[in-house]
């Protein structure tokens, strides 16, 4: 019989195991913060430029909020296509592109902000107009891309 270390032994002289070894957050969801982080900061950051790029005036309607949004859906709707359909998509691809890239260039907080200001400045009619047809091109963006990718990839298999 093998006689345990005096530091293995607990005060009834039963063997006492060694505390179980913490796990790396590299294991778990590390990876996956991480991946949404740098995501998020190259998607935001697109987002801003466009913004600096393509400034909206006062009281106008804001195009480039409206386009940043639309593409974003668009291209949502091309990459679950993806990820769903294709078998070697690696695991962090959706949470890099989808929440953390076109998460951080989608702005649907600037949206509210957008028509909360245009009706607050006197433009109900405007902000109206871009409540809809944000609403109404996002849904039909995401529906046009999750098709034309479907049909890219059932061409591709033919």
């Amino acid at each position: 019989m093998a006689v345990p270390h005096p530091e293995h032994v607990g005060e009834s002289g039963a063997p006492v195991r060694p505390p179980a070894r913490t796990p790396s957050p590299w294991h778990g969801q590390g990876p996956v913060v991480a991946a949404v982080s740098l995501g998020g900061v190259i998607g935001a950051t697109a987002r801003y430029g466009a913004g600096l790029l393509w400034p909206t005036p006062d009281g106008a309607f804001p195009w480039t909020t409206f386009t940043i949004n639309v593409v974003g859906c668009a291209a949502m709707g091309v990459l679950m296509v993806l990820i769903t359909d294709l078998p070697a998509v690696h695991r962090l691809a959706r949470p890099f592109l989808g929440t953390g890239v076109l998460g951080g260039f989608t702005t649907f907080s600037t949206y509210a902000v957008d028509i909360r200001g245009l009706v607050g400045a006197g433009h109900p009619g405007t902000g109206l107009a871009y409540l809809a047809a944000t609403l109404c091109a996002a849904l039909a963006a995401v529906w046009l891309g999750t098709t034309a990718a479907r049909r890219a990839l059932a061409r591709r298999r033919r």
